[in-house]
């Protein structure tokens, strides 16, 4: 069987699907030996992906997210004569392939159009019910993602199996001098609040500027709040809320972090805040979780579903509500100590050799083998 990946996402975004391309990657093929993998990846590129024998890498000029990317990307696959194609990231291609496995993150564009940019409202609120009614299968990163698509989107339940994500196993708890090496790096001093995704209005920034606005005023913590990532889009708000709380001396904003530090800023920091309005999986959490990090979530979408027991729920409207949890944090060292070892216990549930095992599973069975 001739079976194709389109990892063409990975050159144009950071995070979590990302990883998930390159993990998949990794360990899906090695798997599977008695057939072919066709991994299309885009010209831009600096590097073609280097994998196993049984891979093949295409390059394509059709970009991500592109307005003629169904149509495009279906004229430059046609002549591999793919038996399956998995589309990480939503959207495949209308035709040049046989059957469809697609990959649903999440579905914050429905739940949430004023937090898209119009263009981002286009290409994927006119498209994701296709994508759903054309794929054989779908995989989606949470139960809570599961139940969004079949009350948005009327999916049966039946055609949709859940794969969680993981955390990779450079996330691990270091010694505390190895983790201030990398802080200072960043002219950091161990101990500060951490959050780490793009800037987006999903993210609930905002609302945590004005939390952290309030344990300062009361005298809670003198730490830096840590924004990790990139700019994404409507982010103007973040930046205004910064300097209208008198917070510019306060919050340090860090973009393009490489991979490898990231393990020891998670190490460093007191906790790791996640207070979104929707996280379709919610990856930081894990990571820091895996580093020994207590975290701090919104009680919503799949975040709960990620942290179990071992992190502190938060209402994502209430700012007083999440000032109290971190409040909590920071000052009970008890808690501390038992978030640590419960979050520990919480990530190693989580893995990306599962995930792949999964993955090829529901690849065979679309397959009929």
């Amino acid at each position: 069987m001739h079976i194709g990946i389109d990892a063409r996402i990975a050159h144009y975004a950071r995070g979590g699907i990302r990883n998930y391309v390159l993990r998949l990657l990794e360990r899906i093929p090695p798997l599977d030996p008695g057939n072919e993998y066709y991994v299309l990846y885009s010209r831009k590129a600096r590097h073609p992906p280097v994998l196993g024998a049984n891979v093949t890498s295409i390059p394509c000029w059709t970009p991500s997210h592109h307005r003629i990317e169904r149509w495009a990307l279906g004229v430059e696959i046609a002549r591999l004569r793919l038996d399956l194609l998995h589309t990480v990231d939503f959207i495949p291609p209308a035709f040049g392939y046989g059957q469809s496995v697609i990959t649903v993150h999440d579905l914050n564009f429905l739940y949430y159009p004023q937090f898209q940019t119009s263009e981002s409202r286009r290409y994927y609120n006119d498209q994701i019910a296709w994508a759903v009614g054309r794929a054989a299968y779908i995989l989606a990163d949470s139960h809570a993602t599961k139940l969004d698509l079949a009350e948005l989107l009327h999916t049966p339940a039946d055609k949709i199996t859940v794969v969680h994500l993981a955390a990779d196993a450079a996330f691990r708890p270091i010694p505390q001098a190895q983790a201030a090496q990398v802080a200072r790096r960043y002219d950091l001093s161990p101990g500060y609040l951490l959050t780490v995704g793009t800037i987006e209005p999903r993210k609930n920034l905002p609302g945590l500027l004005q939390a952290y606005a309030r344990l300062r005023a009361t005298g809670t913590t003198e730490a830096s709040l840590v924004v990790v990532g990139g700019k994404g889009w409507l982010y103007d708000e973040v930046f205004e809320r910064v300097e209208s709380l008198g917070l510019a001396q306060h919050v340090r904003f860090f973009h393009g972090v490489p991979d490898e530090d990231l393990p020891g800023l998670y190490n460093a920091a007191s906790v790791l805040t996640t207070p979104s309005f929707y996280e379709g999986f919610g990856l930081p959490a894990l990571e820091a979780m895996a580093c020994g990090t207590p975290v701090v979530v919104a009680d919503r979408a799949s975040l709960p579903e990620v942290v179990g027991d071992a992190g502190l729920l938060v209402d994502s409207e209430d700012v007083v509500d999440i000032a109290h949890a971190l409040t909590r944090v920071l000052t009970e060292q008890a808690l501390r100590a038992q978030m640590r070892a419960r979050g520990l216990q919480q990530a190693a549930r989580f893995s990306w050799e599962r995930a792949a095992r999964e993955t090829l599973a529901v690849y065979r069975q679309v397959l009929g083998r």
